[in-house]
């Protein structure tokens, strides 16, 4: 065998970054497509750039990114936003954003993914999820206020993160999930750049009312259900009752 299982580890390794890669690079297309092509006055966008910039995406292939995006240019974007809503295993209500060129192709994927989870299809649940803004910071001060943060940027609610949650946010850093409305978004995101946040998620989203209670195994059977679901390429955001 040899180190054939290394090979095998280091493509597997590739693909992933590959797909992360290809992810990057859509979110900041859909975040132009948006929000313009003004980082300055796109939070989601600023935020998509940033994260590309730390996965060493190269700056022409950002700017590409961009203008199609934007509609700057001859490369015209034509991708369509679908949202699927299901339940993983243990009936964890899950909510799928897709960008697609092709939706019969990604409704037929997706739907596949939802039945292999023995669920047998899609089925409606946005009425257990609240349609939120959401804003991901962090501060390098870990004696930050982060109530008084949220107050000041006009968030409705917070909640602490962690390292662990989020292996993009430095240890020792004061860091926060800031829940507005979704007409408040960027404006937070702004508040908190100006004020020494650093902005690593900038959205919209959907936050579940409640969570099911679940055990280890469940949990793991509900962490490998949601993989399979981000793995697919036009998945751009996946969002589940399971903390």
């Amino acid at each position: 065998m040899g180190r054939q299982w290394l090979h095998a580890k280091r493509a597997i390794v590739n693909l992933k970054k590959g797909q992360t890669v290809g992810k990057l690079v859509k979110e900041i297309t859909v975040a132009a497509k948006l929000g313009g092509a003004d980082l300055e006055a796109n939070a989601r966008l600023h935020a998509a750039v940033e994260k590309a910039k730390k996965a060493s995406v190269t700056r022409d292939v950002i700017q590409r990114a961009i203008n199609k995006g934007a509609g700057i240019g001859d490369d015209k974007l034509v991708l369509e936003h679908v949202v699927y809503e299901g339940y993983a295993p243990h009936k964890v209500p899950v909510i799928v954003e897709v960008m697609t060129d092709n939706h019969n192709r990604s409704a037929g994927e997706i739907r596949l993914l939802f039945k292999k989870g023995h669920l047998g299809g899609a089925n409606s649940n946005k009425f257990l999820f609240d349609h939120v803004g959401i804003v991901e910071a962090h501060h390098a001060d870990p004696a930050s206020d982060l109530e008084a943060a949220a107050i000041e940027a006009g968030a409705n609610e917070f909640e602490i993160l962690t390292h662990e949650q989020n292996d993009e946010l430095p240890e020792g850093h004061a860091a926060a999930r800031f829940l507005t409305d979704r007409t408040a978004v960027h404006a937070a995101a702004t508040w908190l750049k100006q004020h020494g946040w650093s902005v690593i998620t900038a959205e919209l989203g959907y936050v579940a009312k409640t969570y099911p209670a679940l055990d280890d195994n469940g949990r793991a059977e509900v962490g490998e259900f949601l993989q399979a679901i981000e793995d697919n390429d036009d998945v751009q955001r996946v969002w589940a009752a399971v903390k």
